[in-house]
């Protein structure tokens, strides 16, 4: 199984389409707060359809409070526009988490700082652009992931 942690989220309509992107890959979703919405807001229930019920979703009061729960064979991936290595280089295992921040900020430095530069992950942009929708952006990554580990858990759709 992979993990999506979101680092203090700010919009629920993105949220919820990471719900069910979640429920549609098997994957655990994870929520850093403080949230910038509520679980129970209108948006994010509408974007996550009726997949909310596929997906527990784990909350915790603040970063430190979720790096306690991660086991010692999970690794932790920042995706980032200040990362150095494509994210299609990873090479993603199982249990691997993939970590991204708010949307109107990113990732804050402080924390950044505290994760190994081969694992501070972007996805390719052109170069006028400064960033991806964050659902669209776990959709990629993910993605990416579930193929590197074979999407183990599949019962794929022919």
């Amino acid at each position: 199984m992979l993990h999506i942690a979101l680092y203090e989220p700010e919009i629920p309509a993105n949220t919820g389409n990471i719900i069910r992107l979640c429920a549609n890959t098997g994957a655990q979703l994870h929520l850093i707060e403080p949230l910038g919405f509520d679980l129970d807001d209108k948006k994010l229930r509408r974007a996550g359809l009726d997949y909310h019920e596929w997906v527990h979703v784990k909350r915790y009061p603040n970063f430190a409070a979720f790096m306690r729960t991660l086991q010692p064979q999970q690794r932790l991936f920042a995706l980032t526009t200040k990362g150095k290595t494509p994210y299609n280089n990873a090479g993603f295992q199982d249990q691997d988490v993939l970590l991204f921040g708010p949307e109107t900020r990113g990732l804050p430095l402080e924390l950044l700082q505290s994760i190994a530069s081969e694992r501070k992950l972007y996805l390719p942009m052109c170069a006028e652009s400064r960033s991806l929708n964050l659902s669209n952006t776990v959709a990629v990554a993910l993605y990416a992931a579930w193929q590197d580990i074979q999407f183990q858990g599949a019962l794929l759709k022919a």
